[in-house]
């Protein structure tokens, strides 16, 4: 099969013929139609995400979407012929946490799709069984890519932070490829949103979104703008940026009893506290990790009933997924991009 392999973290993948492999006791094989591309295979192809000398060479990508070919022994779902979506995290099914539907904090965890196994990066998908949830009907392969992760993370950040009706939502980096989704998902739960980039077609986009503003992150204005639209603060600030400047400029724009979702961190990157304003204030910090299968498969539901609108903006064969690569690192690419087979 055809596939697009790392050979060395912090490297580039390179497009090359590679075994087909087989499915064992367990496992099933997916014929991939559709691979999201996002900022975390950038990340884990950096070697961010806990990768060993070892684990290479290596197929990136996780938000794989396929239907069944071919399943081992030992099977029960998915059948030959479903259509599914693959999971990222490797999780044992077993430990307390898995069994309360928590699967990102598995105290097993064998790691992440296209990390510590091939992903879908690659024309065949081989994961345990367990990896792979249905998608509905009536979505296209390329929309569908966006769900396992860009969509099932703003369900589970709406979750986590208890957002609802009243609530006043700050996304900052809104136009990237999981906060376009975020804005999306606060507005579906009832919230206002606020939403935060850089760039101007970025901000259009989210703007056409109904968001209540839209704002220039760079402006030299922002902290007024902000205290125009919010007198009052955000109830809740999601930060998809993760760096020293914004996590600050989160915590200087929360309400009271304002909740800050962090979701993506660098090495090194930190912030002072204010012990004293965290409790008069009654500000809660709040870490999320991706999603649970159960929040998959709501995000799936949530597409097929059309309430939230895949953005998928560019789409590339497999050869050419260095081109959306190179957009990602530019910081030029709205919403997601995805390779089409």
């Amino acid at each position: 099969m055809r596939a697009q392999v790392l050979r060395q973290w912090g490297g580039e993948v390179t497009y090359e013929e590679v075994s087909t492999a087989s499915p064992g006791p367990g496992e099933a094989l997916v014929k991939v139609e559709a691979c999201g591309v996002g900022l975390t295979v950038l990340n884990a192809m950096k070697g961010n995400m806990g990768q060993r000398a070892e684990d290479l060479p290596r197929i990136p990508g996780h938000e794989a979407v396929g239907r069944v070919v071919a399943v081992g022994t030992g099977v029960e779902g998915p059948r030959v012929g479903d259509r599914v979506l693959a999971y990222f995290y490797l999780f044992c099914g077993a430990c307390d946490l898995c069994r309360a539907a928590h699967e990102p904090l598995c105290r097993n965890l064998r790691g992440n799709v296209g990390i510590a196994c091939d992903g879908g990066y690659a024309e065949y998908l081989k994961l345990p069984a367990e990896n792979f949830l249905p998608l509905p009907d009536g979505v296209s392969p390329v929309a569908a890519t966006a769900i396992p992760d860009a969509i099932a993370t703003p369900v589970h950040v709406a979750r986590r932070a208890g957002i609802g009706p009243g609530d006043v939502v700050m996304v900052v980096g809104a136009g990237g490829g999981v906060g376009i989704h975020m804005v999306q998902m606060a507005r579906l739960f009832g919230a206002e949103v606020i939403a935060v980039d850089r760039a101007e077609d970025k901000l259009k986009a989210v703007r056409d979104l109904g968001t209540r503003a839209a704002v220039d992150f760079h402006s030299p204005d922002i902290a007024a703008a902000l205290r125009t639209i919010a007198p009052a603060g955000v109830s809740v600030a999601v930060d998809f940026v993760g760096t020293r400047e914004t996590l600050a400029f989160c915590l200087e724009h929360l309400g009271r009893r304002g909740r800050l979702v962090l979701l993506t961190t660098f090495p090194g990157v930190a912030t002072e506290l204010a012990p004293r304003l965290m409790v008069r204030e009654e500000l809660s910090i709040l870490g999320s990790r991706y999603a649970s299968r159960w929040e998959v498969s709501e995000a799936a539901r949530l597409v097929a009933e059309r309430r939230i609108t895949p953005v998928v903006s560019e789409t590339v064969e497999l050869a050419r997924v260095g081109e959306l690569h190179a957009k990602l690192r530019a910081g030029t690419l709205l919403g997601r991009g995805a390779i089409a087979f």
